[in-house]
């Protein structure tokens, strides 16, 4: 049960993920061609439900919708999981879902560099790894189905986990070519029901906190709430660890802005009760409320 907005304790986490990395974080070059400063396993973030979801405050995540913006930040974050769970890879097929945001890593130059139909993100992507890993037997294998599955059948287990990575898609060097645009940067997920109270730990490989993180959040803990909505479960906890969690030097500014800001009680969201269905859940069925962030800040650049 989520406490009353007055009930909630601002919550400060993102903040301290910020400046853990400015603070401790060395600066590295990185693949982008933009320095970024880089600190490994910095403390995981802990987001209990009945505190709010886990959207920031710091930067408005809910801009207006426009021609530019044609869906609102938040919306497309869980149309991107949404489309990854139902085993999307094609961009075409993203922007149904409503995530418009891969047309920059899906160009003619970058899909040809990896042997890729334009807008192709891969047999290596997330939507591939999720819906149809390939087995020794040269079948397809369906994680979330499985997992579902063995929830509801075995809460106790715990074996409920999911991973995004097909090592021999992603791997690089002489004589070997990869098969995703971008390498799966998050979306390990260890689920564990306890008291029929379901906690979700997703481990990220790589994390851009001032941009990527965010969305991560948002998808991650909407993820939470269509599991335990189509296991019958309670959505208890989202836990967000990272491994290199990095700061692109041109957001320095950008993250200054942020870490000023006095920490704010989180939003609540809504799910509708009606989808009991995992694989049929879009991001319509998602209402934000009680959201209350500090206003936007524009131009913070994404290395692509």
């Amino acid at each position: 049960m989520v406490k009353s907005l007055i009930e909630r304790t601002p919550d400060a986490q993102y903040q301290h993920l910020l400046r853990d990395v400015l603070e401790r974080g060395v600066q590295t070059n990185s693949q982008q061609g933009v320095d970024a400063i880089t600190l490994m396993g910095p403390c995981p973030m802990r987001f209990r439900f009945d505190n709010g979801f886990p959207i920031i405050n710091e930067r408005n995540m809910a801009p207006k919708e426009s021609e530019r913006l044609p869906v609102t930040i938040w919306k497309q974050a869980i149309a991107e999981i949404c489309a990854f769970m139902n085993g999307v890879r094609t961009q075409k097929r993203l922007e149904e879902f409503g995530c418009t945001w891969w047309s920059s890593w899906v160009t003619p130059e970058k899909c040809t560099k990896r042997g890729l139909e334009t807008g192709d993100l891969g047999p290596g992507s997330y939507g591939a790894a999720f819906h149809d890993f390939p087995t020794a037997e040269g079948s397809t294998y369906n994680q979330f189905q499985n997992i579902i599955e063995q929830i509801r059948e075995f809460p106790h287990l715990r074996t409920h986990f999911i991973s995004p990575w097909i090592p021999q898609y992603t791997i690089r060097g002489t004589g070997k070519q990869q098969k995703v645009v971008v390498a799966p940067c998050h979306g390990w997920i260890h689920l564990r029901v306890i008291d029929n109270k379901l906690t979700l730990h997703m481990f990220q490989r790589s994390g851009d906190v001032p941009v990527g993180v965010p969305s991560n959040m948002v998808q991650y803990g909407a993820l939470l709430m269509m599991i335990a909505q189509a296991t019958g479960t309670e959505p208890y906890e989202y836990i967000h660890s990272l491994s290199d969690a990095h700061i692109y030097v041109d957001q320095v500014h950008a993250v200054e802005t942020m870490l000023k800001r006095e920490p704010r009680r989180l939003a609540s969201m809504r799910i509708d009760p009606n989808i009991t269905d995992f694989f049929s859940f879009r991001k319509e069925h998602f209402t934000l409320e009680e959201y209350d962030p500090h206003p936007g800040i524009k131009g913070i650049p994404v290395a692509i």
